[in-house]
C-alpha cells in the first residue's frame, strides 16, 4: 500500500512557511476588500448587483472578477481585472507587431520579463479607465432604476467636485495595485506562480456562504434546491477536471548524446498538447461583449423617437440574458473565442523553432515551420471538444432553467457561476500540483508500506 507524501506537508519548514505566508496574505486581501471607497452609496450598488437582465449579468461578472467586492464597492472593487486586461492586450499584440514577436523569440526569458514589466505599467491607465467607466456605468444604471446616484457627490472635475473625484479614482486605483502587489508577494514568498489566481479564488470562495444563505431563504424548495445544486456542481466539477486534464501526446524523437566515444540511442518522448489551453478567458471575452448591446440599448429605451425606443427595446430583449437566442449566441461566441485565443497562445509557444534548436523532430515531419504547422493543426483539432465543453459550461444555467420546473429553475441554483467554477477547479488543481512538486523537490516521495 502507498503512503502519500502529503503527510509531510507541515514537516517541511520551507513548505510550511510558504503555506502560512499565502494564508496570511489572503487574509489581508479579504480584510482590505471590506474597506469602502469614500463617497459611495453602497445601498444603491447592492440593488444594482441583485437585479436580473444584461446589466445584472455584467455586474455579476465584474463582481466575480473582483472577488465579490462590487456589491460593497470597496477599494478593491476592480480586483485585479485591469491587470488581466493589460496582460491579454499585450498577448494579442505580440503576434501582430513583428518587433515584439522577434523579441519574444530571440530571448524568451528576457521577453517574459519585458512582458511582466509592461503589463504592470499598462495596468495603471487601464485601472484609471476602468474606475471611470465603472462609476459612469453604475450611475447610469442607478438613475434608470430609481433616479438615485451611486455617489454622494457629482462625479467630475468641476469646481467643488475635483477633490472628491480624485479621491475616489486614486483609492480605486491604489486598491487594484495593492491587490496585484499581494498576488506577486504570494507568488514570490508563498505558493509559486499562483498569486493572482489565488487572489481571485479567495474572492470567489468567499461568496459561497452568502449564496448558501440565499439558497436556503426559499422556505419551500430550500433543501431540494440544495440537493440539486450539489449534484450539478459535483457533475460539473468532474467534467471540468476530466477536460482540463485532457492531453494529446504528440511523439517527439530527441537526438542521442555522445558519451565518451559512443553515441547513445535517440530518446523517444512526447509533447503534451492541452485540450483546453485558453482556460476561462473566452468566457470573460464572450460575456463582456454579448452584454454590451443590451446595456447600450437601455440608454435609448425611453427615447422620444418611437422607432428608436422600439428598436432599443428589441435589442435589449434579445441580449438581456433571459432568451434562448442569447444562450445560443453566448455558446457560439465562447466557442469562437476559444479557438481565437488558443491560436494566439499556441503561436507564442513557437514549438517548431524550439524543437529545432534542441535537434528534436516529430517522426515524419520536417523541422521548423512544417513542425509548427503540423502541431497547430493538431492543436486546433483537439481544441474543438474543449471549445464545445466551455460553451456548454457557459450556458449550463440556461439549460438547467429549461429542464427544471419554473418555480425551481428561476431560483439561484449555482453557488458560483460557470466562470467562477472553472477558476476554482483550475486553481485548486494547479495548487495541488505545485505543492506536490515542492514536496518532491524537498525529498518527500510516496512510500510503500506493508499491510
Amino acid at each position: 500500500m502507498k503512503r502519500s507524501a502529503w503527510r509531510y506537508l507541515f514537516k517541511s519548514e520551507d513548505i510550511r512557511k510558504k503555506l502560512l505566508m499565502t494564508l496570511l496574505l489572503l487574509v489581508i486581501y479579504r480584510l482590505a476588500a471590506n474597506v469602502p471607497v469614500p463617497g459611495i452609496n453602497r445601498e444603491v450598488i447592492a440593488g444594482l448587483v441583485s437585479q436580473s437582465g444584461a446589466a445584472g449579468n455584467l455586474l455579476g461578472l465584474l463582481d466575480l472578477l473582483s472577488g465579490g467586492t462590487i456589491s460593497n464597492f470597496s477599494i478593491l472593487a476592480m480586483g485585479v481585472y485591469p491587470y488581466i486586461t493589460a496582460q491579454i492586450i499585450l498577448q494579442l499584440l505580440v503576434p501582430i507587431i513583428p518587433a515584439l514577436e522577434a523579441k519574444m523569440k530571440e530571448n524568451p526569458r528576457e521577453g517574459q520579463k519585458w512582458m511582466e514589466r509592461w503589463t504592470v505599467i499598462l495596468t495603471v491607465p487601464m485601472a484609471l479607465l476602468s474606475a471611470v467607466g465603472q462609476i459612469n456605468i453604475f450611475n447610469s444604471m442607478a438613475q434608470q432604476m430609481g433616479g438615485q446616484s451611486v455617489l454622494t457627490f457629482q462625479f467630475g472635475f468641476a469646481e467643488g467636485n475635483l477633490i472628491p473625484t480624485l479621491t475616489i479614482l486614486l483609492s480605486m486605483m491604489a486598491g487594484t495595485m495593492f491587490g496585484i502587489w499581494l498576488g506577486q508577494l504570494i507568488s514570490e514568498y508563498g505558493i509559486p506562480k499562483q498569486g493572482l489566481s489565488l487572489i481571485i479564488f479567495a474572492g470567489i470562495v468567499a461568496q459561497i456562504p452568502r449564496n448558501l444563505v440565499s439558497l436556503f431563504a426559499d422556505q419551500t424548495n430550500g433543501w431540494w434546491l440544495f440537493l440539486v445544486t450539489i449534484v450539478i456542481l459535483v457533475l460539473t466539477i468532474f467534467a471540468i477536471v476530466f477536460v482540463q486534464q485532457g492531453r494529446r501526446h504528440v511523439p517527439v524523437l530527441f537526438p542521442g548524446r555522445r558519451i565518451g566515444s559512443r553515441m547513445s540511442m535517440p530518446v523517444r518522448s512526447s509533447l503534451p498538447l492541452m485540450v483546453n489551453m485558453a482556460g476561462m478567458i473566452p468566457l470573460i471575452f464572450a460575456q463582456s461583449i454579448i452584454t454590451f448591446p443590451a446595456i447600450l440599448a437601455s440608454y435609448f429605451m425611453n427615447s422620444n423617437a418611437t422607432w428608436v425606443a422600439n428598436f432599443s427595446t428589441g435589442v435589449y430583449n434579445l441580449f438581456n440574458g433571459q432568451s434562448i437566442a442569447y444562450a445560443i449566441m453566448f455558446f457560439l461566441m465562447v466557442v469562437l473565442f476559444t479557438f481565437f485565443y488558443t491560436d494566439v497562445l499556441f503561436a507564442q509557444q513557437n514549438y517548431g523553432d524550439n524543437l529545432k534548436r534542441q535537434g528534436a523532430q516529430i517522426p515524419g515531419v520536417l523541422r521548423g515551420a512544417p513542425t509548427q504547422k503540423y502541431l497547430t493543426k493538431v492543436q486546433r483539432r483537439i481544441t474543438f471538444p474543449g471549445a464545445l465543453f466551455l460553451g456548454l459550461v457557459a450556458v449550463l444555467p440556461y439549460i438547467v432553467s429549461l429542464l427544471l420546473p419554473q418555480s425551481i429553475g428561476g431560483a439561484s441554483l449555482f453557488l458560483i457561476n460557470s466562470a467562477g467554477l472553472l477558476i476554482v477547479v483550475g486553481v485548486v488543481r494547479d495548487t495541488f500540483n505545485i505543492i506536490e512538486t515542492e514536496l518532491k523537490l524537498h525529498g518527500y516521495e510516496e512510500s510503500l508500506i506493508k499491510g
